[in-house]
């Protein structure tokens, strides 16, 4: 079996979709002599013998087929599209190397690849993100409306799941990504990991009971995040303190990310009046124009909010019993560039 360690690889370009091997044929124009029908034939033949299709190469196809479900697994894993996209050019690199006669299973061992890549980028970012100014937030990502249709894919990719998968270790969240949300055999997980069968068994344990203690208590519809963003974008327009305290649950936590960048809380900011308070006497400034488009980030309704004309940052939402729970503001520049263009995802 081939490994997935292999460094040595050429630095092909990443794929981004299939090739067209098949040749255009150009079709000899309409004669009204038999000389210029058999010279017209003639020269259809030879261009016919003379012209070599482009053979299929198995491994861009294999890759480009399983790419959107290799960028899913990098990005639960990493909370970042940007390390997930490197990560996807090192799995590349990887795959373009790998003897496929000797692969049994190449859509397992893509994920393979793709999960050692993730453990070794989210180790390094780990150590990145201790420094980091405020709050880190998951990069947001404009998801196509195939996943809002997936209820599991939604609720995995949630801005509240995501941060429930920061409080695991990274080997922790590998097993519990790919066994809870990927449904991977444990064997095949244990390869990805370096660990035996039995280690990752008592891993996904683990890991299972730390998420479900800490996971958002109920998940809503979609009909009811629609309504309670479309009423929190009246509330950033009308700026009236009582709109938002209508709206908001007793408890709310807001979680904001400048980045240290752009002004955002150190600390997440707890309860209906400090968040109100938070907003109308800081963001929502009386000099500036605020404008909102609503959008679906992660799968969910979210909010883009502009300041005086330009993108500010997104806005996340998490709803229980028809109040907004918990709200998520990106708006680290850096983090949005994946906000404007849709991303597509997959479990399968």
């Amino acid at each position: 079996m081939t490994s997935a360690h292999d460094t040595d690889r050429p630095t092909d370009p990443i794929p981004q979709q299939p090739t067209d091997p098949t040749p255009q044929r150009t079709t000899a124009p309409a004669s009204t002599t038999t000389a210029a029908t058999t010279t017209a034939t003639a020269t259809a033949t030879t261009t016919a013998e003379t012209t070599t299709a482009t053979p299929p190469d198995p491994a861009t196809d294999t890759f480009v087929a399983h790419r959107d479900l290799l960028f899913t697994v990098a990005y639960e894993m990493l909370g970042s599209a940007a390390d997930a996209e490197d990560v996807l050019q090192e799995t590349w690199l990887r795959w373009t190397g790998v003897d496929l006669a000797q692969v049994r299973d190449q859509r397992a061992y893509l994920v393979r690849i793709t999960t050692r890549q993730a453990l070794n980028r989210l180790r390094t970012v780990r150590r990145r993100r201790e420094a980091y100014v405020g709050q880190w937030l998951p990069e947001p990502l404009l998801t196509t409306p195939d996943v809002a249709e997936d209820v599991e894919l939604t609720e995995s990719v949630s801005m509240a799941m995501m941060l429930v998968l920061e409080t695991l270790t990274p080997t922790e969240r590998a097993v519990f990504v790919l066994r809870e949300v990927f449904e991977v055999e444990y064997d095949e997980i244990a390869a990805a990991v370096d660990k035996t069968p039995a280690a990752v068994r008592q891993i996904a344990h683990r890991a299972r009971k730390h998420v479900d203690a800490r996971r958002p208590r109920k998940t809503v519809s979609a009909r009811e995040a629609r309504a309670a963003v479309d009423s929190f974008r009246r509330a950033l327009e009308t700026r009236d303190p009582q709109d938002f305290l209508d709206l908001l649950a007793p408890d709310i936590v807001l979680v904001s990310d400048g980045g240290g960048i752009k002004r955002a809380a150190l600390r997440p900011v707890v309860g209906a009046d400090k968040v109100t308070r938070f907003y109308l006497g800081g963001t929502l400034r009386a000099d500036v124009t605020v404008t909102t488009e609503p959008t679906v980030v992660n799968g969910a309704p979210a909010l883009a909010i502009h300041l005086d004309g330009e993108l500010d940052g997104v806005m996340a939402v998490r709803v229980e019993n028809g109040l907004i729970s918990g709200l998520y503001y990106v708006r680290n520049p850096e983090k949005l560039s994946h906000a404007m263009a849709a991303t597509s995802l997959t479990l399968r």
